[in-house]
């Protein structure tokens, strides 16, 4: 089960990076939870019209999977910066129903 849900995680990031939204979308469960350092967001729509916006890249340097849970160690290219960064990401019935992300935002921060 766990190798089924990192392909779904893995996808969604594929598709991010594809900047294919309507597939990254599919992905996600309608009633999709995130919630980062900067902020949350409620909702599949809501948070793929932010990910449009901003465009980042990502680069897997590593997973970890525990049952429904799929964990990533990655690069996230924000444009100006790229950021060492940890999505949580929690999957059940073959979508993703949440997204917790840490990282370290000083560096963006610093720009202001």
């Amino acid at each position: 089960m766990s190798n089924t849900n990192s392909n779904i995680a893995e996808q969604f990031i594929q598709y991010l990076n594809e900047e294919d939204f309507d597939k990254a979308e599919s992905c996600l469960d309608p009633d999709f939870k995130f919630i980062g350092v900067m902020g949350t967001r409620e909702g599949a729509s809501v948070y793929i019209q932010d990910m449009k916006q901003m465009k980042f890249k990502y680069q897997i340097i590593k997973t970890f999977t525990s049952g429904e849970d799929v964990c990533f160690w990655y690069n996230i290219d924000m444009g100006k910066k790229t950021i060492l960064s940890s999505g949580w990401y929690h999957v059940m019935d073959g979508k993703i129903r949440s997204l917790k992300v840490l990282f370290d935002p000083r560096p963006l921060l610093n720009d202001q």
